[in-house]
């Protein structure tokens, strides 16, 4: 049953329909823009606050501590008082927070604005597809999600691209100002065009407790993960990851106890379907939010290139994923996802590998760019498929809370791989300035991520069904569950 209310059934091909995805689309790209240039600038942060690998985490950590954290809340807020209005309260917040971070005088507060910043993806994030489902017709969403996951990759282009180019010739802090013109367009279009929708049946209360749990234990976890390598696992550390891991399990059981009203139903796991594309987009989603973090660094510190250069060094994943997409999408649609979220996630890993081959004379054409491709091809192939499964499983009325279940499932996963991958590499303290030991770490990370992968491979080859389909189903295949707001086309888009 599809409880939302208010909500038109917009068409694809409609003037409005595609206004409402024009505000999705940049509405996302106001999440991933800071979030895809922030890994470019690690090296020169580092250099202007003498800071340490550990800082550095934080950095990039805090955005997503605050975002995996809060999701399920957002999702909760979204579907009981309007996905339109907590959309626009999230785009409002993060641009407030990236004005911060912009004049940050020091680590810990820029720390702190990062995190500020991921409150207001958390608002924003899960709204943007479940906008989607709400406002479109059936027969439209497939297509519109397609449109959605190539159009965003086309909007994120530009990061890597003007952030690398800010680094260089400015500084670093102009790359939290850069969305403040995106922002702009999304209120305008959004407010102008975008119909509110909300779960009817939504609780009347949204779980405050859950959120504090959740988010508790990823901060606990997050911690331990980081300063326990950079301190010698001191007992502070050890208690930390203790209570991360004590808090998330209390998390699952105050949900199992509040029953129908909690935040995440758990319901939605007995789907296997549902419960297996999750833990693939857990493995792979954090393979690569490891190896995203230590790219540019690598690029930066041990060839070389400059922060320009090692944002276009990248952009080929972001193309590929633009022009194959939704053709991605609609080749799962006739032939069911089993094969493409197989084999995708292994040509994913094989490009993971293949940096592995990067060395201090950083050689493009023979190094770079054939990883790159198959890194790429790999995601094009995985994306889409692993999106409309995830669709496909999930109740209908649960649009904010399935999308950011998934939503949350992939930054998790990258938050924790980014706290553990570098002392699990041997890359601690400041080994990231001194390029002989960096580069060493590196290789090993490239080769766990790349393992990770085909372990998410093999995961969705043993557990994913292709869906039955009626005769006069066949070339259709739409989606009858929530849009959901999937983590591509990367996690956090941040390459």
């Amino acid at each position: 049953m599809n409880a939302d209310t208010d909500a038109p059934a917009l068409s694809y091909r409609s003037a409005r329909g595609r206004r409402v995805l024009l505000a999705t689309i940049l509405g996302s790209a106001v999440a991933s823009i800071d979030a895809t240039v922030v890994g470019l600038a690690l090296p020169a942060i580092g250099r202007d606050f003498h800071a340490g690998l550990a800082t550095l985490q934080w950095v990039f950590t805090a955005y997503t501590l605050m975002l995996a954290g809060l999701l399920l809340v957002a999702g909760a807020l979204g579907d009981r008082y309007g996905r339109r209005r907590i959309f626009l309260i999230g785009v409002v917040w993060f641009t407030a927070a990236s004005m911060v971070c912009a004049a940050a005088p020091s680590a810990s507060t820029l720390v702190a604005a990062r995190a500020l910043q991921g409150v207001g993806a958390a608002l924003l994030t899960p709204g943007s597809l479940a906008i989607i489902q709400a406002s479109f017709r059936a027969s439209d969403r497939a297509r519109a999600i397609g449109a959605w996951s190539g159009a965003g990759g086309l909007a994120t282009a530009v990061g890597p691209f003007v952030g690398g180019w800010l680094v260089q010739a400015v500084s670093w802090r102009l790359i939290f100002l850069i969305n403040l013109p995106v922002a702009v367009a999304v209120v305008a279009v959004t407010v102008r065009h975008v119909p509110e929708s909300r779960d009817a049946l939504a609780a009347s209360h949204v779980d405050v407790t859950g959120g504090v749990l959740v988010t508790g234990g990823l901060v606990g976890l997050t911690y331990g993960l980081v300063q326990g390598p950079a301190g010698s696992w001191h007992a502070a550390s050890i208690a930390a990851l203790s209570a991360g891991v004590v808090l998330l399990l209390a998390f699952v059981g105050w949900e199992k106890r509040r029953g129908g009203a909690a935040m995440l139903p758990l319901e939605l796991f007995s789907s296997m379907q549902f419960s297996a594309t999750n833990a693939v987009t857990f493995v792979v989603y954090g393979a690569l939010g490891g190896a995203l973090f230590l790219i540019p660094i690598e690029l930066q510190q041990v060839p070389h290139y400059t922060p320009l250069d090692a944002g276009i060094a990248l952009l080929p994943i972001t193309f590929i994923m633009l022009l194959l997409s939704a053709r991605s999408g609609q080749l799962a649609a006739r032939i069911g996802p089993r094969l493409q979220m197989s084999a995708g996630p292994i040509l994913v890993g094989l490009g993971l590998a293949l940096l592995a081959r990067i060395d201090a004379s950083g050689n493009y054409v023979t190094e770079v760019l054939p990883a790159v491709v198959v890194f790429g091809l790999g995601l094009a192939a995985t994306v889409a498929p692993l999106t409309a499964t995830v669709l496909a499983a999930a109740p209908a009325r649960h649009a904010g809370v399935a999308s950011a279940v998934n939503n949350d499932v992939a930054r998790a996963a990258a938050l924790i791989a980014v706290a553990a991958l570098p002392a699990a590499a041997g890359i601690t303290g400041t080994a990231y300035l001194h390029a002989d030991q960096f580069s060493h770490g590196f290789r090993v990370a490239a080769f766990i991520c790349a393992a990770l992968c085909g372990v998410g491979g093999l995961i969705a080859a043993i557990a994913i069904r292709n869906p039955a389909r009626d005769a006069g189903a066949a070339g259709s295949a739409t989606p009858t569950a929530c849009a959901l707001d999937a983590p591509g086309p990367l996690p956090d888009r941040s390459f």
